[in-house]
Parts: C-alpha cells; sequence; structure tokens
C-alpha cells in the first residue's frame, strides 16, 4: 500500500491519508471512528479541490473534511506501509491496484534518498529547499550554462538537472532519464503544485537572457 502518514482531522472524527488509488490517481482517503467504510475522493490537478467518488456520502464525509485531509497531507512523501485499522475496526477496504512500477518507485533508494534530503521537521518536503538546491546548481553547472547557450529545451535542460542532482545525492550514476521522471511524478502527486515549478521557472529565465 502506497500512502502517507495518516493525519487526525478537526472538521469531524475522522482519520485521512493520502493514497494511490485505482488507475494511478492520487487521493484521499478518510476513515470515520464510527463506520467501516472509508471516504473516497480524487485529487483534481487542475481545480485543487476534491472530487469524491460517486458512493461516498457526503452527509458523513463532507467537502470541508476532504480538503482539510489535503491540506494536511499536502507535501507529505509517500511510502510503503501496511494496511490501514482504526482502533477496534476492520480492514481498510479501499483496495487500491498500486503497479510494480510505483512500488519500485516508492521502494528505491533514489526515492527514499531525496525525500530524507528534503523532508522537514513536519514531515513534510520542502519543495522551497528543493528547488533552491536545484536551481543553485543548475547556475553553477558549466554543463547547463553550454545547454542553454546551445538553445537546448526547457525540458531537456531540466532532465539533466535532476538526474545529476539524483545522481549526487545517492550515489547511483546509472539512472535513466525515465525513472527520474516516474520519481518525480510521485514527488508531484504530494505537492500542491509542480514539484520543479520554481526550477523550471529560472530555467525559462535563463534560456530568456539568451
Amino acid at each position: 500500500m502506497i500512502r502517507t502518514i495518516m493525519v487526525e482531522l478537526s472538521t469531524i472524527e475522522a482519520a485521512a491519508y493520502r493514497q494511490k488509488l485505482r488507475g494511478g490517481h492520487p487521493g484521499i482517503v478518510i476513515m470515520r471512528y464510527d463506520t467501516d467504510q472509508p471516504g473516497i475522493a480524487t485529487v483534481n490537478r487542475k481545480s485543487g479541490e476534491p472530487d469524491p467518488s460517486h458512493n461516498t456520502d457526503l452527509k458523513l464525509f463532507p467537502l470541508e473534511a476532504f480538503r482539510e485531509a489535503m491540506e494536511l497531507t499536502s507535501g507529505m512523501p509517500y511510502s510503503r506501509r501496511g494496511k490501514v485499522k482504526l482502533s477496534g475496526e476492520k480492514e481498510d477496504a479501499s483496495s487500491q491496484e498500486e503497479t510494480a512500477e510505483e512500488l519500485a518507485t516508492v521502494d528505491s533508494a533514489e526515492y527514499e534518498a531525496i525525500v530524507k534530503s528534503y523532508t522537514n521537521r513536519k514531515g513534510e518536503l520542502s519543495y522551497e529547499l528543493l528547488n533552491k538546491d536545484f536551481i543553485q546548481f543548475a547556475k553553477s553547472s558549466r554543463v547547463i550554462s553550454d545547454m542553454v547557450a546551445n538553445h537546448a529545451s526547457e525540458e531537456d535542460i531540466r532532465n539533466h538537472v535532476v538526474k545529476v542532482k539524483l545522481e549526487s545525492i545517492t550515489g547511483n550514476r546509472e539512472l535513466t532519464v525515465a525513472q527520474t521522471q516516474r520519481i518525480v511524478e510521485m514527488l508531484d502527486e504530494v505537492s500542491p503544485r509542480h514539484v520543479f515549478k520554481e526550477l523550471n521557472d529560472e530555467i525559462r529565465k535563463m534560456l530568456a537572457s539568451r
């Protein structure tokens, strides 16, 4: 099971966490203390709002509770955890379908290393610290300077920065672009916005100045 740390809600008497839902979508799972049936919503990346599933009772699981759960779990990294149980209740029945690739990514040394390097005391990934570190590397790298001078694409430059930084953090010099992209996707799913927004903005500025 791929999910974040469980948090307690104040909106209703329940606990919640982010989890990979069917189809690979990130979602919010709320578990009330007075019922075995969980409330589930996907995270709409365009609107930033929760989209409850059709069988979620909004009287038991109001939108305000999902919004609170999204706020409390924002930035929390995924980890591989056991089945979820509230005290005295049955096991979580919100059957999820994590792929082998997703499990491998969460279990990977590369994902764990970046989480460890940029997680703050609250247990949240510090996207500010991560972007600051990656931007500093981009500005000091001779390779990046040459790529900018040769009008390389924003995507190619970002992929190079992320790959080299991950190699530096983990000591793994054999990462592929596909592997780094999967790690970025997993980080991005628990971010309130694109994980490398500031890095992308800085790369655009570098390209525009040429």
